[in-house]
């Protein structure tokens, strides 16, 4: 098994290259803005770092050097050569390049160490010329090699994820919060098992928005609910250098889906409901106008809730503040989301404008693609329910099927089914009522923000809550995925069982898919405004009995009752409907098929999508055809 592309070796990124003191302070630096880097081989089959740029070119034997990975997530990583005295920067680079990468060295490295390298003897008997090639892909037999020689030789590489150290016997003392990346994989054993990289493969369609996106293009692509567009957004920002990247979102919950902000706060002209003039003005504040200025990639998701005007006023603005007569102030976007979801607030009782319906939207979007393999759900009939519901089409055979669902038995092991509400207040009200009524001692769990000035801001990004209150018998629902394999998923169910003792009291959770856990707090990053980031620690758990639909857009639920009587909103009834992972789970009270509605101007928009990708592709087969047939001759 190779991994899939032939860049895990190569990194593009900004490099700096610093002489060392004896102290270990910096003498002499070169900074390289847009270098390669590269992994290869010498003649004596040692790994060799080669760093350039246009201008310069330099290459370093890794036999004993230090590896710094504590801000590997935001494309930032130092490589320490101990014996040379230098260390090398790397920063801006693609999170999820940068992860293969080091994989690769790692990996690499340890096979070499555990090896027999040659001694400079053995070096000048064999006087072979100078020569450098890249190193080969890693595979899976690099890992077992590497795994089978570690299992004989005491290991004098790699670390596990506090020591991250190779070819020395140092270690770089490290709390484990603070290591977000390592390149071995912690075991309980005393030598750590190496593993590849575990990279999820990308369908067709999704490779195909990547690679539009890689190529500089700006990208709207949509799909239905279940079609891995946040998965797919999560990839494309690991895909971008991170200083010149903005990941947003039209909400707070969705932006930290994908790790971002959310768009109004990247925007920092508040509402966006004053004049034009007056948001400029607001653009142009110091910490706003960084944003504007730096920004060469936007991403925006859910982008059904941006209204037309917003999405107007946000491209005049960057054209203005970026001094760029180019559409969008010559900012790549890329554009996210599903139009036939939930549509943006209206104010009062004119009707909200899409996006697609702003005046620069055709200017600005080059390119459009949809996504259509689902994946949330397996069942074919219920994809297909659910597809009609989204178009706003009930036949008797959907309604037969929502009603009859009424009486599904979905409760299970004490975990019961969560209602999706059209409204917040119904959330709170249910989730306060049904704590009270259990017997037992309340216990409180507080949160641990960063900076508690900004706890308005958390609040808004974050999917744990400043206080959880929690009883034996507490339904309850993870935020967070802790692990996929094991069913531990952001909407997994469950049910509070007790509280550990320890240091600190803990809840023991019993969770539907068959796993009973001990949950302990996790932390959750958030962008704020100029650049900063904040933090929040909190057990990764909410009440479950209710949540709103707005507030599930994203999740899986695979135990889950909906009542649409009091649905209000295009688009909501399918919203509350696809949240199900199967039909199974799902349990659809006082089901009316005059709830389902789908906008007709979104219908008409999806219609026109369509025809112009048909026609494309058409034009495209008759292109190939005739430059097939000129060769032929």
């Amino acid at each position: 098994m190779v991994l899939p592309g032939d860049d895990s070796a190569q990194l593009q990124c900004c490099v700096a290259v610093e002489r060392l003191n004896s102290a270990g302070q910096a003498t002499k630096r070169q900074v390289m803005r847009k270098a390669s880097v590269l992994l290869g081989r010498n003649e004596f089959r040692e790994i060799i770092l080669h760093v350039s740029d246009a201008k310069a070119s330099q290459k370093y034997t890794l036999k004993e050097f230090k590896l710094f990975t504590k801000f590997a997530k935001e494309g930032k990583c130092t490589v320490q050569l101990l014996p040379e005295n230098v260390q090398v920067l790397i920063s801006n680079c693609p999170p999820d390049q940068l992860s293969v990468f080091l994989k690769t060295l790692s990996i690499k490295h340890q096979v070499w160490l555990a090896g027999k390298p040659l001694s400079g003897r053995e070096k000048l008997k064999a006087g072979l010329p100078h020569s450098f090639e890249a190193i080969s892909p890693l595979q899976q037999k690099d890992v077992q090699k590497a795994n089978e020689l570690r299992s004989k030789v005491p290991p004098k590489g790699l670390a596990d994820r506090t020591n991250k150290v190779a070819g020395t016997g140092q270690q770089v003392k490290r709390s484990r919060s603070d290591c977000d990346f390592s390149p071995v994989k912690a075991n309980p054993s005393k030598k750590p098992i190496l593993s590849l990289p575990l990279v999820r493969k990308l369908n067709k369609e999704q490779a195909a928005v990547l690679s539009a996106v890689l190529s500089g293009k700006n990208v709207f692509f949509t799909g239905s609910a279940g079609t891995g567009k946040s998965f797919l957004l999560k990839r494309i920002v690991g895909s971008l250098p991170p200083k010149s990247t903005y990941a947003t979102a039209s909400t707070g919950v969705a932006a930290c889906h994908i790790g971002g902000t959310t768009l109004h706060n990247f925007a920092g002209i508040g509402s966006g409901s004053a004049p034009l003039e007056q948001c400029m003005e607001l653009a142009q504040r110091s910490g706003v106008l960084q944003h504007w200025t730096s920004c060469r990639h936007l991403i925006i998701d859910e982008v059904s809730m941006v209204e037309a005007s917003f999405f107007d006023k946000l491209e005049s603005i960057a054209r203005s503040v970026r001094r760029s007569t180019e559409p969008f102030g010559g900012i790549q976007l890329i554009v996210c989301g599903d139009f036939l979801q939930l549509p943006p607030v209206s104010r009062g009782k004119e009707k909200a404008t899409f996006c697609f319906q702003a005046r620069s939207w055709r200017k600005v979007i080059q390119v459009n693609m949809e996504l259509t393999e689902v994946r949330r759900q397996t069942d074919q009939s219920f994809i297909s329910l659910l597809q009609a519901v989204r178009v706003g089409r009930v036949t008797e055979e959907v309604t037969a099927k929502l009603l009859k669902s009424a009486y599904h038995k979905i409760e299970r092991d004490g975990i019961l089914a969560t209602r999706l509400c059209t409204h917040k207040d119904d959330v709170e009200l249910t989730n306060e009522s049904k704590l009270k009524q259990l017997t037992g001692s309340l216990r409180a769990f507080e949160a641990v923000d960063s900076d508690p000035a900004l706890v308005k801001t958390i609040d808004a990004q974050s999917p744990a809550g400043r206080i959880l209150q929690l009883k034996v018998g507490a339904q309850v629902m993870l935020t967070k995925n802790l692990d996929v394999q094991r069913g531990l998923v952001n909407g997994a169910r469950g049910v509070v069982v007790n509280f550990e003792l320890g240091k600190q009291e803990l809840p023991r959770v019993r969770f539907l898919c068959g796993v009973t856990e001990v949950l302990k707090p996790e932390r959750w990053v958030f962008k704020a405004g100029g650049g900063l980031y904040v933090s929040r620690q909190q057990l990764p758990l909410k009440l479950a009995w209710a949540i709103s639909i707005h507030k599930s857009q994203g999740m899986t639920l695979d135990c889950v009752e909906i009542s649409l009587a009091r649905v209000f909103e295009s688009g909501q009834a399918y919203v509350a409907l696809s949240r199900a992972k199967s039909l199974e789970g799902l349990r659809v009270m006082d089901f009316n098929p005059g709830v389902v509605r789908a906008d007709p101007d979104v219908l008409l928009f999806y219609k026109k999508l369509r025809k112009e990708r048909l026609l494309l592709q058409a034009s495209m087969d008759e292109f190939v055809g005739k430059t097939n047939k000129e060769n032929h001759w």
